[in-house]
């Protein structure tokens, strides 16, 4: 590791250490996928409290308003966040995702529009690519959008659906179908769609955990200025899977700190209500340990990818394995527990963190392409296997 690495780690290791105190002590451990409910406002401050000191968007240049901070610094920086425990960001779809589209694929408009509101958090961001009947599947989307050419503006009608945190979101980047009788993943379009105008409605939808982070999106008739198109009309699946393709960044060894930090803990609740006497737990748990060494092993893989400049095959190798992995951890968790883990520890409905884990974790293999498709994936564009069966 080259020591401006090393500086730059302990450079961001002191600023946590100092400003995690005073009025954002509290906020340690809140928020998170199955938890993002908790003390969203307090996250959100917190958020614009880093963005002040120039602690979001590392890794963008500093003309775009980042810091230009290589892979590596990045990676320390994202390990150094997860070990202080601090809590999960409130902006990072618009930082990780949709950022780096638009430095992509943007006008220099867009990136001036938006660019800097994403840097200090003032605007937050959401996804909307999933519909009732294009989840995996995207290429099925039916969320229509015509160009009103008078009034210069997309009008947009479709539902968009399992749209994480629409309801504390600014603006939604929308895959809709702009060529009438296209199919597939021709004559799409990438839109940048407000949600506070007419037409647009969010319906929370209540999880196995009892929290709503994941909505529905209604557009009826919703508008957006006609220069809000990323990329030219018809490219949207080409923008979409940059978009994607930004998902799996450096954020994932951060994921690992959380991981390792959750089986930690579960091994200690083991040894203090003697599940780990038990060998065939001992067995789980070790196999459980070995897991996270691989899922750290693939990410790295992954990353060196990230750095040439295109995500190989790892980056669905390792979303199978993590994901996989993360949903046994949870089944072990309840194992462990034993029969107390049934029982809900308040009415009507108060979840501990190892319930909460078990439930949540059951959607691990599902968002962000499901199991399924990741198979895919691998095997059509990978393996060269023929391609599977459309109807």
């Amino acid at each position: 590791m080259s020591s401006s690495v090393e500086e730059f780690r302990t450079g961001f290791r002191a600023w946590l250490r100092a400003n995690l105190s005073g009025e954002f002590a509290g906020l340690r451990g809140r928020g998170g996928p199955g938890r993002e409910h908790e003390a969203f406002v307090e996250r959100l401050a917190w958020e614009r409290h880093m963005a002040a000191a120039g602690w979001t968007c590392l890794g963008w240049p500093e003309e775009y308003g980042g810091r230009g901070a290589t892979l590596e610094q990045q990676v320390a920086c994202h390990e150094e966040y997860a070990l202080a425990d601090a809590p999960a960001r409130v902006g990072h779809l618009g930082e990780q995702l949709l950022g780096p589209t638009l430095m992509a694929f943007g006008t220099p408009e867009q990136r001036e529009r938006f660019l800097p509101r994403i840097v200090a958090v003032d605007e937050l961001w959401c996804q909307g690519y999933s519909e009732p009947d294009a989840g995996s599947d995207l290429a099925n989307v039916r969320t229509r959008a015509e160009l009103d050419e008078e009034a210069d503006e997309w009008v947009v009608t479709g539902q968009k659906v399992w749209t994480s945190l629409a309801h504390e979101s600014d603006w939604c980047f929308v895959v809709a179908r702009t060529e009438p009788g296209s199919t597939r993943h021709h004559g799409l379009s990438y839109l940048l769609v407000p949600l506070d105008r007419p037409g647009v409605e969010i319906r929370p939808i209540t999880q196995l955990t009892g929290t709503s982070e994941f909505n529905e999106v209604f557009f009826d008739g919703a508008r957006t200025a006609a220069g809000n198109i990323v990329g030219a009309p018809g490219e949207g699946w080409k923008v979409a899977m940059a978009t994607l393709g930004f998902e799996r960044g450096v954020s994932t060894l951060g994921q690992q700190v959380g991981f390792r930090r959750e089986l930690e803990s579960l091994i200690e609740l083991a040894k203090r209500n003697g599940a780990a006497r038990d060998p065939l737990i001992r067995d789980r748990i070790a196999r459980a340990w070995t897991g996270l060494e691989i899922i750290r092993c693939n990410a790295l893989r992954m990353l060196d990818g990230v750095a040439a400049g295109a995500p190989g095959p790892e980056a669905s190798i390792g979303k199978i394995f993590w994901a996989t992995w993360h949903r046994d951890l949870g089944e072990l968790a309840m194992d462990v527990r034993g029969a107390d883990g049934m029982t809900a520890a308040g009415a009507p409905y108060d979840l501990d963190d190892w319930q909460r884990l078990f439930l949540f974790s059951r959607a691990d293999t599902i968002y962000a392409g499901s199991n399924e498709i990741q198979r895919n994936i691998i095997a059509e564009r990978v393996l060269g296997l023929p391609k599977e069966v459309r109807p």
